[in-house]
């Protein structure tokens, strides 16, 4: 009896020393693996929060907040987060539906009366869930280009009636297609029934609770705030500073502003499935919310992995939620111009990581690589070298987009000789839901401008037959798109469609939802 209890009493001896020992190399480990990534992916600076059975065991920032000032990146530099904005949205809601104000089954229209989508059957049908998991019907990005680049003068106000003017391209609750502008919709009803503005419900319901006295949404902060990113970019080859993106009207799908001190308190809530506090003495919300937000409502193929023994994928609450070697993952990726984050939740391992980057397009990549080889370890795995495989499809992808833009603009350099009947295009054209763009003579070049984008404007550059080359002045995303006018025989154009040149463009640039028609 004694042997057998000596002999527990040295196993967990040596368990606990395991663990510990574990603990130090893990954070050991996470500040060796982001210097790595932050050299061989270029990013300028980054930070990181691991939180594991309600503790906080890895909390730091890297590199710089700025390449230009040399300011370093700690734990509480703010980021904006992007569409890890989305949870927080859903979790504003599952509030009201715990106080009884709501409930996910009600219809948007019972709140938005002024709400429209594509048909009568879908308007009269749509409902607050239908808001939060991108099955509408609707394309990829459908409407982004109200808010993208940022500048636009859309309000709250047109995007509810703004679905009306697109074509599904699949039926109702059947198909995954990502969607922001219906997050925006959630944030007016969540506006509508609380008698708060979506901003204020946040701060006071959500931030203040949990003490994340750092975050805040939109722009209105912004000069007060001295610990700040700044958005860098590589995609003229070096690194370099970009302009902010100016949050607007996009607070529910993309507009926070946090910094991993803070994401931490909210992923610790977040896997006491709503708890927090000493004692976990409060509720956010309830445990009945925490699972409806992860339950998948919209099925995703499911990428069937040997090494993580995978077997579903969907979409939840502003969550996307797989398993890995049995254990449900709820996870989520953000992306603005220069600002990357990603959130991982392992409920079953009580298990929490947060990445917040300020370089595109690598920020991305160090956030999934590094988040992937923490939970990696948590799950037993070998080390995959997942830096190193992010660095090697970043430095493939960069150089096939590369060769098919020089090309093009190749061929623009061997174009510019050829006649065009400039006065054939120019003139004013409208798209039923983006407004007007007008071609028109700059000097000597050809230029197009929208009266509702500000920032989409620039020159065209001849291609071939009826097409032209847009190069935007705004160039902090790679957006640049050809132009393709319909012409009559001998007679002016009488309208336009346009496309990305960019494979890799941001599907947020929905310029091909554009049907841009000669107007008077």
């Amino acid at each position: 009896m004694k042997k057998i209890i000596f002999t527990i009493v040295i196993a967990f001896a040596i368990l606990f020393t395991g663990l510990q020992s574990f603990s130090q190399l893990s954070s050991l480990k996470i500040d060796s693996l982001m210097q790595e990534a932050i050299t061989k992916l270029k990013v300028a600076g980054a930070a990181v929060a691991v939180v594991k059975d309600g503790r906080v065991i890895h909390l730091k920032g890297y590199g710089f907040s700025s390449i230009d000032t040399k300011q370093p990146t700690t734990e509480f530099t703010n980021f904006q987060i992007a569409s890890n904005s989305k949870a927080f949205t859903t979790a504003a809601l599952s509030i009201l539906v715990d106080e009884g104000k709501i409930k996910w089954d009600d219809k948007v229209k019972d709140y938005i009366p002024e709400f429209k989508m594509y048909n009568a059957y879908v308007t009269d049908n749509f409902n607050i869930v239908d808001l939060l998991t991108h099955r509408s019907g609707l394309a990829l990005g459908a409407g982004d280009l109200t808010f993208i680049p940022d500048g636009t003068d859309f309000t709250v106000k047109d995007i509810t009636t703004i679905f009306q003017n697109f074509k599904p391209v699949s039926a109702f609750r059947t198909k995954y297609n990502y969607d922001n502008l219906l997050y925006i919709i959630a944030g007016e009803v969540i506006k509508r029934v609380s008698k708060m503005s979506f901003e204020d419900f946040i701060q006071k319901r959500i931030f203040q609770p949990l003490n994340m006295n750092n975050s805040f949404i939109g722009d209105s902060l912004i000069n007060e705030i001295k610990n700040l990113a700044t958005p860098h970019s590589t995609a003229t080859g070096t690194l370099k500073t970009i302009n902010r993106f100016n949050i607007g009207m996009i607070g529910p799908a993309g507009g926070i502003y946090s910094n991993v001190h803070d994401m931490s308190k909210w992923m610790i809530m977040q896997l006491n499935k709503g708890k927090y506090g000493n004692d976990l003495k409060f509720s956010l919300f309830s445990t009945a919310n925490s699972a409806k937000m992860w339950t998948i409502q919209t099925v995703l193929p499911n990428y069937v992995s040997e090494r993580y023994n995978t077997h579903f994928n969907g979409y939840g609450l502003g969550w996307f939620l797989n398993d890995v070697k049995g254990n449900l993952v709820a996870m989520h990726t953000g992306g603005l111009p220069g600002m990357l984050s990603q959130v991982t939740l392992v409920p079953d391992l009580n298990l929490g990581i947060v990445v917040l980057t300020n370089t595109e397009s690598g920020g991305g990549s160090l956030a999934f690589a590094v988040s992937r080889a923490i939970t990696d370890s948590y799950f037993g795995l070998d080390d995959a070298h997942w830096i190193d495989n992010r660095a090697r499809n970043l430095m493939k992808n960069v150089s096939n987009v590369d060769e098919v833009t020089k090309k093009v603009w190749e061929k623009v350099d061997s174009m510019q000789h050829t006649k065009i009947k400039n006065e054939d295009y120019m003139g004013m054209y409208e798209d039923k839901w983006f407004g007007k763009m007008e071609v028109f003579m700059k000097g000597k070049q050809l230029w197009i401008k929208s009266l509702r984008s500000p920032k989409l404007n620039g020159p065209m550059y001849f291609y071939n037959a009826n097409t032209f080359a847009i190069k935007w002045e705004y160039q902090d995303m790679n957006c640049d798109a050809f132009a393709t006018f319909s012409v009559k025989e001998k007679g002016k154009a009488q309208s336009f469609n346009m496309k990305g040149i960019s494979p890799s463009i941001d599907f947020s640039f929905d310029f091909g939802d554009l049907n841009l028609i000669r107007v008077k």
